[in-house]
């Protein structure tokens, strides 16, 4: 990088005009101010006590050395104690040619030494189809998947369904009753969502009685707990964890159907796993772990039986782990799941990606490992993210007012077609193509909307403000993709073939520079949002960018240039901004066109 070797050529230059070792964190550059001349201000008012000078002539002295010694500095001026110094044409053609060199650019691959990291995202219940918490969770999950690869990390996608509790019997016990033998085949739906119909069903029936109980002169707590149907969901609860035959084949048979329909939405995601484990198998391993840190005195157990975990100490509470009757709570899932997941890898790192809603929940956990022995436990991490809602506000999975992932995926495709075809962005194309072109359209602008997002935050989710071909929207940078295609496209049937390597002596804009400079950013973002856990850092990275490209674009011949080597220069450059929105938006989950 120009600042990489600017430093080394201070330092040195330091050294060589006043015998001053100094280390790289003591240079202090920054861009220069727009009102003056430069592109890079060196801060020379650390170095005075070392030159004895004042700030003008040391600054002087140090520009005249860096003129002389490192072809990056084409001049310099001063003002006070700053060094403006203006990069050379030179110095950006050199790294517009590294970026130019590296297909993968910005991209590091792990090595089978390299620490490996376990991602788990999704973490579905099967008595429900995907919605649009989900979809920002997956989206979320799957990027920073790619972003941690592309830092050098072996990466595990890792996903635990819940597929057990009384939840699940609740659907199972509506579809008994309701159902009169539907299936997926019968009915012509998937899978996932004929489950939730019958979760659906449950609370409406069960709703139903408990007003009815009122209505005779009980409470609501005590309609509640004289509720038949609920009544009915327990026993069936108890018989699964007895091992009843009967129940344990009809939850075999309905969670087949979910995991189906999940499977045809996680393709259409664009959203897969490595692992996938489920809590009806670790839950036992988790009970296994908690018995284990009793009798080492870890926990501690009540008259009652219930085992719990003391953690004043921690400035936290005391948790029950085991309940009085030896069933399990989610910590205990939560330990057994990662037992099981340790035993299976060698895991240096933990993420997990869950709502901030569980933010003392994963608190515990990570003190709870630890005590147990987990190396990675204390330093699990816990990625964090806020809630999506439309704007028409919060949803609810009872009462089927949620927005289901297949409806939101389906809607958006539509109206990616829709949007696409009145701009014209799809004449000349087969169907076949001009639907692929909407999927993706619609796909990467659900994406990027939700990517974009600091994870952190709550968002709205708003489908027509995300399918906008101008703007901060995934539409927009897809076709800017587009458009350097077509640039690049039209260049090779007029016979011009982007050279391996530009020769150093093309005059270079301001705004080429720009470009230069926001290109070789892309590894130092990468690394960034690996570090930062923060997709939304490289999506408004890419924005940025493409931004940046379309004011070139607008102000800059490429293809009519008159002057061949700037031709080159400008077919070049615009590959690489191709090359590095593919890169960005592949990380981030996304698929950008060649034609629109």
């Amino acid at each position: 990088m120009i600042e990489d070797k600017l430093t080394a050529a201070i330092i040195e230059g330091l050294k060589a005009l006043y015998g001053s070792e100094v280390s790289a964190g003591q240079i202090q550059l920054q861009k220069t101010k727009k009102e003056f001349e430069g592109h890079l201000t060196l801060v020379v008012f650390p170095f005075l006590r070392m030159s004895r000078k004042k700030p003008e002539e040391t600054a002087q002295e140090i520009g005249a050395y860096l003129l002389a010694h490192t072809s990056e500095v084409a001049a310099f001026n001063v003002i006070k104690g700053f060094l403006n110094l203006t990069i050379a044409s030179s110095a950006w053609i050199r790294l517009l040619n590294r970026v130019h060199a590296d297909v993968q650019y910005g991209i590091t691959a792990a090595t089978a030494k390299s620490p490996l990291v376990m991602i788990e995202y999704s973490s579905p219940n099967t008595n429900k189809p995907l919605h649009l918490g989900h979809v920002r969770n997956n989206l979320l999950g799957n990027a920073l998947a790619h972003i941690v690869a592309a830092c050098g990390y072996r990466v595990v996608k890792t996903n635990i369904v819940n597929d057990r509790g009384i939840h699940i019997c609740k659907s199972m016990l509506a579809w008994q009753k309701y159902g009169n033998g539907e299936t997926p085949q019968s009915s012509g739906k998937k899978g996932d969502h004929l489950v939730g119909d019958y979760y659906v069903a449950f609370d409406k029936h069960y709703k139903a009685e408990v007003s009815e109980l009122m209505a005779t002169g009980m409470t609501k707590e005590e309609a509640e707990a004289a509720s038949p149907l609920m009544n009915e969901a327990r026993e069936m609860l108890v018989k699964w964890e007895a091992g009843d035959a009967e129940v344990r084949a009809l939850w075999a048979t309905m969670n087949r159907w979910v995991y189906d329909g999940f499977d045809e939405t996680y393709r259409k995601m664009g959203v897969s796993f490595d692992q996938i484990y489920y809590e009806s198998e670790t839950y036992l391993a988790g009970k296994e772990e908690v018995m284990r840190g009793l009798a080492k005195g870890i926990f501690y157990q009540k008259e009652d039986g219930s085992v719990w975990a003391d953690l004043t100490a921690e400035g936290l509470d005391n948790k029950v782990l085991l309940r009085s009757d030896g069933t399990s709570v989610y910590m205990t899932q939560d330990i057994g799941t990662a037992k099981l997941r340790f035993n299976d890898y060698p895991i240096n790192k933990m993420i997990y990606v869950v709502g901030n809603e569980q933010n003392y929940h994963f608190q515990v956990l990570s003190i709870l490992l630890d005590k147990l022995g987990f190396e990675w436990g204390r330093g699990l991490v816990h990625f964090s993210y806020g809630m999506v809602e439309l704007p028409e506000g919060k949803m609810k999975s009872r009462e089927g007012t949620v927005v289901d992932a297949d409806d939101l995926m389906e809607e958006m495709i539509g109206t990616a077609k829709e949007t696409s075809d009145e701009l014209g962005k799809l004449d000349g194309l087969t169907p076949a193509e001009a639907d692929n072109i909407a999927r993706i359209v619609g796909l990467g602008a659900l994406k990027y909307f939700i990517l974009k997002v600091d994870a952190r935050k709550n968002m709205t989710f708003n489908p027509k403000e995300s399918i906008d071909f101008n703007g901060n929207t995934g539409p927009f940078i897809q076709y800017t993709h587009a458009r350097i295609c077509s640039v690049l496209r039209k260049a090779a049937e007029a016979g011009i073939v982007v050279p391996a390597e530009l020769s150093a002596d093309v005059a270079v804009s301001e705004k080429e520079e720009g470009l230069i400079q926001l290109l070789a950013d892309f590894a130092t973002v990468v690394r960034q949002a690996g570090n930062d856990y923060s997709p939304s850092l490289l999506a408004n990275y890419t924005y940025d960018l493409v931004k940046e490209y379309n004011q070139f674009y607008h102000d800059f011949s490429i293809l009519r240039e008159e002057n061949d080597a700037v031709k080159l220069f400008r077919l070049t450059l615009s590959a690489n901004v191709a090359k590095i929105v593919r890169l960005g938006m592949g990380l981030l989950g996304i698929e950008v066109p060649d034609r629109m």
